[in-house]
Order: C-alpha cells, then sequence, then structure tokens
C-alpha cells in the first residue's frame, strides 16, 4: 500500500501526464464567423484579386468558399494581360465590376476597367489628377500609388483614393519619403466625370497609405497603413489601423490602435459567411507572409488569427505561398462556380 508522500507524487504524475496528453491533442478553436451548412451562408464565396511575388503588379485571382482557406485559380497564371497595378475592384452603380490600377507610382493615368462578369474586362476609361491643384498640397510630388475604388450606395457616387508623396528620400533618411504620404480622393458619379481637384482625405498630419473606404451601419470607417517608421516615440509606424467619420468624405477621427504587428501593408476587409464576423488580412512584406485579425465590429478588439505557417494542425486560415497584395470582394457562388469552371481551381 502506497504511503501518503507516494501516492500524492503519483496523483501529481498523472495530472501531468494527462495535461500533457490532452494538450498535444488540443484543438484550439475555429475562427467565429462560420457556417455549418454553406447554403444558409450570407456571403457564399469570395475573391482575392492579387499580384504574386515574381510578376508584381499584375492580376491573379484566388478564391474561398468560408474566407478563410483560399484556392489560386488559373494555374496561378494572369487572368487579364492588360492590367497593371495595385489590384482594386468595387461594384458599381450597374452592377458591374470597376477594377483600377496605374502602370507605376510615377504613372499619375489611372485606368479603369470594367466586367460584368469578372472574366471578361474592357477598358472603361481613366482619370489623370492634378495633383498641384490640391487645397495646401500643392507641394505634392508627381507621384501616385494604390488607386483604391469603392462605390458608396448612399451618397451614390465613387471615391477614388490614392497615396502622393511630398518629400523625396535621401541616402541619409530614405524613409522620408514614406512618412510624406497623403492620401488624396476625388468623387465621381459614373467614373467618367471627376470632382474638380483631388482633396485630402485627413486633416491629421501622418504618413498614410492603402486606404480603402466601407460603409457599415451609418458609419464610414478609412482602414489605412500608418506610413511613419516605427520607433519608441511612434510605435504605431507600418501597422493597420482604422478611422472613423458620419459622412463618406470625413472629418475622420484619428485612427485607432493598430490591429496588426509592425511592418504590414495592403489591408483587405471582408465579412464572415454569416455576416456577423470581420476578417482584415494584411501582408507582412516584402511578400513574406500574411496575417489576419478578427472582430465582431470594425471598432474592435480585434486578435489575430493563426495562419500561413502551412502546418495544417495549427493554420486557422491558408492561402497559396506566393500571393502579394490585392482586394479581396464578397462574390455569389454561381460567380464562384464561373470562375472555376472557367479558370482551373487548384487541387
Amino acid at each position: 500500500m502506497l504511503k501518503s508522500r507516494d501516492r500524492k507524487a503519483w496523483q501529481t504524475l498523472l495530472i501531468v501526464l494527462i495535461i500533457s496528453f490532452s494538450s498535444a491533442f488540443a484543438q484550439q478553436p475555429d475562427p467565429p464567423g462560420q457556417v455549418k451548412n454553406p447554403a444558409e451562408a450570407v456571403n457564399q464565396a469570395y475573391l482575392f484579386a492579387h499580384m504574386i511575388h515574381k510578376d508584381y503588379g499584375r492580376l491573379y485571382y484566388t478564391v474561398s468558399l468560408d474566407g478563410l482557406h483560399w484556392k489560386s485559380l488559373n494555374n496561378q497564371q494572369r487572368v487579364f494581360n492588360d492590367y497593371k497595378g495595385h489590384p482594386d475592384i468595387c461594384k458599381g452603380h450597374d452592377g458591374r465590376y470597376y477594377i483600377v490600377g496605374n502602370q507605376s507610382d510615377a504613372s499619375l493615368q489611372i485606368n479603369i476597367w470594367v466586367s460584368s462578369d469578372l472574366i471578361t474586362w474592357e477598358k472603361f476609361g481613366s482619370y489623370t489628377p492634378d495633383l498641384k491643384t490640391t487645397p495646401d498640397y500643392g507641394y505634392a510630388l508627381q507621384r501616385l500609388g494604390a488607386p483604391k475604388l469603392y462605390y458608396d450606395e448612399s451618397t451614390k457616387q465613387y471615391i477614388l483614393t490614392w497615396h502622393t508623396p511630398h518629400k523625396e528620400g535621401s541616402k541619409e533618411d530614405p524613409e522620408r519619403y514614406w512618412a510624406s504620404q497623403r492620401t488624396l480622393y476625388v468623387l465621381s458619379k459614373d467614373l467618367k466625370t471627376f470632382s474638380d481637384h483631388p482633396t485630402r482625405l485627413f486633416d491629421w498630419d501622418m504618413g498614410t497609405i492603402d486606404v480603402f473606404i466601407r460603409k457599415v451601419g451609418n458609419q464610414y470607417f478609412a482602414i489605412l497603413k500608418d506610413e511613419t517608421y516605427p520607433t519608441l516615440y511612434w510605435p504605431t509606424g507600418k501597422t493597420i489601423r482604422i478611422a472613423r467619420a458620419a459622412s463618406l468624405t470625413g472629418p475622420y477621427s484619428e485612427p485607432s490602435a493598430p490591429i496588426s504587428p509592425n511592418f504590414r501593408e495592403a489591408p483587405m476587409l471582408i465579412p464572415s459567411p454569416d455576416n456577423k464576423i470581420w476578417y482584415v488580412y494584411y501582408e507582412q512584406y516584402p511578400g513574406v507572409s500574411y496575417g489576419l485579425s478578427i472582430a465582431d465590429n470594425l471598432n474592435g478588439p480585434w486578435y489575430q488569427a493563426s495562419g500561413y505557417t502551412f502546418f495544417s494542425d495549427w493554420d486557422k486560415y491558408s492561402m497559396p505561398k506566393s500571393v502579394r497584395h490585392g482586394c479581396m470582394i464578397t462574390i455569389s457562388r454561381d460567380e464562384y462556380n464561373k470562375l472555376v469552371e472557367h479558370f482551373g481551381i487548384e487541387k
């Protein structure tokens, strides 16, 4: 018969073994927002229009049925050879899809294509802003990056945003160029005629890039990258943050606390299949990995899911290895099926 001291030792050992055994087979909870029956999903499918690391600025497609697990289309080849830019797609006033891009940051011409099925794209028009006419920003450099397009159903107009710098970088201070980026916009009813001049979107003095707008409920949200370099005195640098406003063009609030780690960019926002949760993806550049932050409303709080490790028992979301930034949109199951039928999908 075991003595009391030995019995306690065995009990302790048994507890340790049980905990160790359980931990080895423990499964952390899946991200919220999913549905058991796909037919019950409010958002039935998703399209990620993006570039890839070895073919920067060109158009590729990846799709998902749950907003978490993504597969490449078209054998990871271009889906539209004429496109050049940082892909951004929105559904417009006429139910068709519009995509915007430009040849490079040195090219001020923003090109616009249109498609009824996301398969065949036709040139729709272009817009070339006169950056020198922006009020209180006549010293802008003649450069333009990552145009983004959003159609606001409430006001029946598009907002076209992009970032523009006002200081050249130097060998001693290359970050000066990026910290000087400011977000500008114009409005349009039809993407044929635009505002008289570009206007600064934010009245606060902070570097911002990769900005896009979404309306949720009665509030507008600007999802942005804080483009100041991170330091002890600017710990939010190179993170994804969110500003809010009561109207499309602001004034916008000071940005929120970061919803991503440092050195993340190109955010993308999608609602979950049950339409109750928000997923924000962002790239750890240059093309290192993707992160995912999750919240039940855009005011937060946010947490970061585990993924992109390529260990299936750890990943809560997955993507092809070589994808770089672009945009994500919801699509119907019928649109998903047609894309898969036309381009073919990764096995």
